[in-house]
C-alpha cells in the first residue's frame, strides 16, 4: 500500500485505540452490529480498505487490509468478507484466551 494510504489508516486506528471514530470510518454491515468498522482511503485513482473490530474494551483488532478492485459500488465481495469474518472469530478466541490469563484461570 502507498505511504500516505497506510499513514491514513495508522491514524484511524490510533483515534480508535482512544475511543474515538475517525471521520472516515463506517459500520460494516452483515457482521452484527457496530463492532466491526471500515475505513477507506482514495489515493490517486485507487481505493483502499482496512477493517477492524472495536468489540473489546482492551484492544483493537485489524481483521483485513486490502486494495479495492472492483468499482461496483460499496459492495464487500464474498471472499474479502469471508476472510474477514474468519478473522473475526479467530480476534473473539484469541481474546478471549487473553482475559482468561490475565485473571490467571
Amino acid at each position: 500500500m502507498p505511504r500516505p494510504v497506510k499513514q491514513g489508516f495508522g491514524f484511524a486506528l490510533r483515534m480508535a485505540q482512544q475511543g474515538e471514530r475517525h471521520e472516515q470510518c463506517k459500520t460494516l454491515k452483515g457482521f452484527g452490529g457496530a463492532g466491526v468498522i471500515e475505513v477507506v482511503e482514495d489515493f490517486e485513482s485507487d481505493t483502499y480498505r482496512a477493517v477492524y473490530t472495536v468489540r473489546f474494551e482492551e484492544a483493537v483488532y485489524v481483521l483485513h487490509s486490502f486494495k479495492k478492485r472492483s468499482h461496483r459500488g460499496g459492495q464487500l465481495p464474498k471472499p474479502d468478507r469471508e476472510l474477514i469474518s474468519s478473522r473475526l472469530r479467530q480476534a473473539q478466541e484469541e481474546h478471549h484466551e487473553w482475559i482468561s490469563d490475565q485473571k490467571g484461570e
